[in-house]
Parts: C-alpha cells; sequence; structure tokens
C-alpha cells in the first residue's frame, strides 16, 4: 500500500479537538449505538460492537454510559433514531475531506456540513468524489518499546495483518477491516501494547502544503471535529512538522 502516513499526523487535530471538548463520550456511545442496532446487544457474536466496547473502555467510559448505549442500539431503552451519513469534499487548496457522520436528521446535518465546508474556502462534493483517493483498513500501532520487529511481525501476518511499518517509537500494523477484530486481538494476547487501534479511511497519498495552506486546512478539519454529528474527519494533508511541534508544546 503506498503512501503510508504517520498514524498521529492524521489523527492529531481530532484527538486534541476532542479532548478539549469533552465530546469523546458522546461520540463512542454513538458508534456502540449503532454497532449494536445493526449485530446486536451481544459483543461475543458482533465483532463492531467489542470493538466500539473496547475503544469506550480504553477511554474510561463509565460501564452504566456503555451498557445504555448498547440497551439503546438494541431497543430496550428508547432514544433518538440515529444513521450514519457520510459526506465527502474539498478542502483549501484540494485537500481530499471525508466525515463520517451520525444524525438523527440527515438534513439538517447536509446543511450544516455545506456551510462549513463553504465558509473555509472548501466545498461539499457529491459522493465518492474523494473517497477513490482512500483504502478503509484496520490500524493497530503498537509501542516499540523493547520491541523485536522480526517477532511481531510474525505474530502479525500469522494472525492475518496485512503490512507492517516501523516508524521508530511504534509499529503500524494494517489489515482489512475484516480482519481488525481478530489480528487486534492476537496482538494484545501476545503482550504487546497497544497504543490505538480502528477501521479508518487511510489516504493512499498524502499532499504537502506549505504552512498557511496547511492551517487553512486544519480550520476546516476543526470546524468539522468540533461538530455535535461528526464521528470522524480524515483528510489526505501531510500536516507540517512545525504545526505539530507547536500544539504539543
Amino acid at each position: 500500500m503506498s503512501g503510508h502516513s504517520k498514524w498521529a499526523n492524521i489523527k492529531h487535530k481530532k484527538e486534541k479537538s476532542d479532548a478539549q471538548k469533552g465530546k469523546i463520550f458522546t461520540k463512542l456511545a454513538k458508534e456502540i449505538i449503532i454497532a449494536a442496532r445493526e449485530g446486536g446487544g451481544d459483543p461475543e457474536s458482533n465483532s463492531r460492537l467489542r470493538d466500539a466496547i473496547e475503544k469506550a473502555k480504553e477511554n474510561n467510559m463509565p460501564n452504566d454510559n456503555i451498557t445504555r448505549a448498547v440497551k439503546r442500539g438494541s431497543g430496550e431503552l428508547d432514544g433518538e433514531a440515529l444513521e450514519e451519513v457520510t459526506y465527502e469534499g474539498y478542502g483549501p487548496s484540494g485537500v481530499a475531506v471525508i466525515v463520517e457522520a451520525m444524525t438523527d436528521n440527515r438534513n439538517r446535518t447536509a446543511a450544516e456540513m455545506r456551510h462549513i465546508f463553504d465558509r473555509s474556502g472548501g466545498s461539499l462534493g457529491a459522493s465518492g468524489c474523494v473517497a477513490w483517493m482512500f483504502d478503509k483498513k484496520g490500524l493497530i500501532v503498537i509501542d516499540g518499546n523493547g520491541v523485536n520487529e522480526d517477532e511481531l511481525m510474525m505474530v502479525a501476518l500469522d494472525a492475518g495483518a496485512e503490512d507492517i511499518i516501523n516508524n521508530g517509537d511504534d509499529f503500524e500494523v494494517y489489515t482489512s477491516p475484516e480482519d481488525f477484530s481478530e489480528v487486534k486481538s492476537k496482538i494484545k494476547d501476545a503482550g504487546y501494547t497497544i497504543i490505538d487501534a480502528e477501521v479508518r479511511m487511510i489516504p493512499q497519498n498524502t499532499v504537502k502544503l506549505d504552512i498557511d495552506a496547511s492551517q487553512k486546512v486544519l480550520a476546516l478539519i476543526d470546524r468539522l471535529d468540533e461538530h455535535d454529528d461528526v464521528q470522524n474527519v480524515y483528510h489526505n494533508l501531510e500536516i507540517p512538522e512545525e504545526l505539530l511541534d507547536e500544539e504539543e508544546e
């Protein structure tokens, strides 16, 4: 797979925004609700629900919240009818952007997405306009401290992984969406420390822009992330190291 991008590069803005806004529990609950609605409330037979619950626990979401979300999704508790919607468009300088949302009002959310793109110097496009630039993959990030690359590679490939990237401080393990849960489970059982794991849209190639242009794109990403209905934002901008360093200080 060409065009590997640093996982922290792509996720940095999203995670920072979520932490500041305190919205992560809401997003995690929505994911659990949708997963339970589509595949049932038993995580043993519903891998998407199992992954969503694991991620919620990793983010210290209270068990009561998790249980309520599962019950809402499986119909045991009443709640708003959520549906998954994906929006595609272009940010400033033609950067490709994919937005995954969960909403109880598709028309309202679409209008608000269009407004955010327009005011940020981008444009909301038709379905499929940028999706071809991305691959849907499972990504498992492993702490590289003390890890033998050959041993990790053997475990991951035997479990069904497609590719492994050594970044020095960490390893990125890529899987098909279907094999994600099993590969993650076997890597965890083998004793490796998982920093992050999710199924996401990986850009085939990234775009390099100057600082000013990159800041305009990141302003769009921030506005999208701050919207209550937005679950994930993916893009193919390669964030300049200077901007990452500034934000980490």
